[in-house]
């Protein structure tokens, strides 16, 4: 049976960026439970701490977005989290399959529950949002969390679950590398615009444009990390890959597992399979399945399977 770490031949592993989210509220029990459905190989998750401790499934620093609710994630306990909505802002039906709305918010440990009664191989990667008010602490948390469940850092594995971390940060990257090894741990990568910058933290443009700006003096360093091996997953944007195909090319070539995000496209998977990217994350993982895996039927209404040439882009 292949793990997570070993796709099957010719083609690419499958995470689900936080979820099946374009079918259902992301990072919430419903878009989890799809992905699974859908054959997701791994999900792939933002994890932000509590005001009293607890890892939660969140992907902005604020509630705005993708809740009724306001204010920074980490001012709330887990109990005032749960009595929000997290669902009715994308305004689809949640089967009873996928969970009650109470079930919805998730912390780590229940995603963790969910993927180990999947069974069958399943990969996390587990994003740590920066900049956190708990700096590097917010790194220790899910390392204790992960220990306490018995990973096993070395191998990545717990029970039938591979998991890696990762971040943007390079500070945060490090630390997890003074416990983790190499191959379970990713350096992210983007080419941010004060649009994508808005969109993510969900912010006004003035903070984003200030943001961006951050991000612009954190990301040089970034790339060295991949370059010299420190790290063995590279986490390059869609974007980041077409404007520098050369250099994920280099990448790969030297060992490293590129893990691309977010490719939602025919045309943007035929990028990562001309370049031999390992990991593709999807907020479609149905549809990036039936275009990458010849054993799986195509999705009605949409392009068959991607001609899996290796080739220059």
């Amino acid at each position: 049976m292949a793990t997570p770490t070993e796709p099957p031949a010719a083609r690419p592993l499958v995470y689900a960026h936080r979820g099946s989210s374009q079918r259902y509220p992301e990072l919430t029990r419903a878009a989890f439970v799809q992905a699974l459905a859908d054959g997701a190989d791994g999900v792939e998750c933002d994890v932000h701490l509590t005001r009293d401790g607890h890892l939660v499934l969140h992907h902005d620093a604020h509630l705005g977005r993708t809740s009724n609710g306001s204010g920074p994630v980490g001012q709330h306990t887990l109990a005032q989290l749960r009595r929000l909505d997290f669902t009715t802002w994308k305004g689809v039906r949640i089967p009873p399959t996928h969970g009650a709305p109470h079930e919805q918010l998730m912390t780590l440990d229940e995603l963790l529950d969910l993927l180990l009664a999947a069974g069958r191989p399943v990969g996390l990667a587990v994003e740590t949002k920066h900049p956190s008010p708990h700096g590097q602490g917010l790194e220790e948390a899910l390392l204790v969390l992960l220990m306490r469940r018995g990973w096993n850092p070395e191998t990545g594995r717990l029970g039938t679950v591979t998991v890696s971390i990762m971040s943007f940060h390079p500070d945060a990257v490090r630390y997890v590398l003074g416990v983790v090894a190499p191959r379970h741990v990713c350096q992210l990568v983007t080419q941010s615009t004060v649009a994508s910058v808005r969109s993510s933290l969900g912010v006004g443009s003035a903070t984003a444009a200030v943001c961006r700006a951050g991000m612009r003096l954190v990301v040089p360093p970034a790339v060295p990390l991949i370059s010299r091996g420190e790290v063995e997953i590279a986490g390059p944007g869609i974007r980041f890959v077409r404007e520098n195909p050369r250099l994920v090319e280099r990448w790969r070539e030297r060992g490293s597992t590129l893990r691309v995000w977010t490719v939602d496209t025919f045309a943007d998977t035929h990028v990562c399979l001309a370049l031999g990217v390992q990991q593709i994350t999807t907020n479609v993982p149905a549809l990036v399945r039936s275009w990458t895996d010849p054993h799986r039927a195509p999705v009605p209404g949409h392009r068959t399977r991607v001609p899996q040439v290796l080739g220059s882009v």
